[in-house]
């Protein structure tokens, strides 16, 4: 029997000091966060190519295929002008109201839109998850990096507009790259988060839809942002400068528009608000994913 325990050292070890031994791992455990941001950088081509397919599939039986992507946001534009802008009169004192209106549309279209398709990243891919084995964060990522190609086709669009509303073309239109940038950062983490609690409450994609149109109404896109502050009162006026899409909405048209109104009247406030929403809602919103991630395909 000495000879035996001498000639295989695995021989009497309880079974989980074997498994470390020979560095087996529990099926389906968590990695690392080293590890697992090592393991979704290597899988980056996988995230661009199931972009691109995605966005080719999204209008593959249109008539018009991807024309739709700028024409979806055009009609929308088209018919909030006609409601806000001449019904309601939200233009009346204004400069330049359809370039206004159509900036922020376009650019709350892209974090709507994301956040949309990312309470089923996990839910509507669950055959995927359960072949293959991959980063889950590979699937919302790839939901930010479909609407992020869609929304430069929308800027090409919006430019235009611009354009031909008499805006003229300066250097503050360079601000435009890291508003979009930060922003896109911003749709990453939330859409992680959301893609996790899509997963565990099926039924969010249900209210979903609600929580968006309430936030597009709290982040003066189809008016003046200074109603907020002619209408609430001071404590009010203060937390809804610290609503992220108002932020990047405001920066967008501060680059864009000459004459575009802040709600507080300070620039460099809020490019401080839009950085720190980028970097709390992207780095948030990638652990909160990561730390569920033996969760996700299990029934």
């Amino acid at each position: 029997m000495a000879n035996t325990a001498l000639a295989d050292p695995d021989a009497g070890l309880p079974p989980a000091q074997l498994a470390a031994r020979h560095g087996l791992r529990v099926a389906g455990q968590r990695p690392s966060l080293r590890r697992y941001s090592s393991q979704l950088w290597k899988y980056r081509h996988f995230i661009a190519a199931y972009a691109n397919a995605k966005l080719t599939a999204s209008f593959s039986n249109a008539r018009l295929g991807q024309l739709w992507q700028v024409l979806t946001p055009l009609t929308n534009a088209a018919v909030y002008y006609l409601i806000f802008g001449l019904v309601l009169e939200q233009s009346r004192g204004m400069d330049n109201f359809i370039a206004y209106l159509t900036t922020g549309l376009f650019i709350f279209n892209f974090t709507q839109t994301t956040v949309q398709q990312g309470t089923q990243a996990i839910s509507g891919n669950l055959g995927l998850i359960r072949a293959l084995h991959f980063p889950r964060a590979c699937l919302p990522l790839a939901i930010t990096v479909t609407q992020f190609q869609q929304l430069l086709g929308s800027l090409a669009v919006l430019v235009g507009i611009v354009l031909a509303t008499g805006e003229p073309i300066t250097l503050a239109w360079l601000m435009l790259v890291p508003a979009v940038l930060l922003q896109s950062v911003f749709n990453a983490g939330l859409t992680m988060a959301v893609a996790r609690l899509g997963a565990k409450a099926t039924d969010l994609k249900q209210v979903m839809p609600f929580i968006l149109r309430a936030w597009m109404y709290g982040s003066g896109v189809l008016y003046s942002v200074k109603l907020f502050s002619e209408n609430l009162p001071g404590w009010a006026t203060a937390l809804v400068q610290f609503n992220p899409m108002l932020v990047y909405i405001e920066l967008a048209r501060v680059a864009l528009l000459e004459n575009a109104p802040l709600l507080n009247d300070s620039l460099f406030l809020t490019w401080l608000v839009a950085v720190g929403w980028a970097i709390v809602m992207g780095l948030g919103g990638y652990l909160y994913f990561w730390r569920g991630e033996q969760e996700y395909g299990r029934g």
